[in-house]
């Protein structure tokens, strides 16, 4: 799984890469989390305000910090999606 955190590192940033973190490890994902700070390469996503999540390239959130359980979530359904496209 591809996680991507949008933003210029700031500290609201750091939560949402923060919380990420944790979620992958409670979940027990093998999950590659990068940080995305280039404004061109964040431009490439529909994001009008940082900080932003992306996970397998969807776009799941944006302009907040979304909770653990909304991370959990995005990442649950990701998974599904994943799954889905394997069958």
């Amino acid at each position: 799984m591809k996680i991507k955190v949008l933003g210029p590192g700031c500290a609201r940033c750091h939560q949402v890469e923060q919380t990420t973190r944790e979620v992958v490890k409670e979940l027990g994902i093998d999950a590659n989390i990068e940080e995305v700070k280039d404004i061109k390469k964040i431009m490439e996503y529909p994001v009008l305000t940082t900080p932003g999540l992306v996970v397998n390239e969807e776009l799941v959130c944006s302009g907040r910090i979304p909770t653990k359980a909304e991370v959990t979530r995005f990442i649950i359904n990701a998974q599904d999606k994943e799954e889905k496209s394997k069958k």
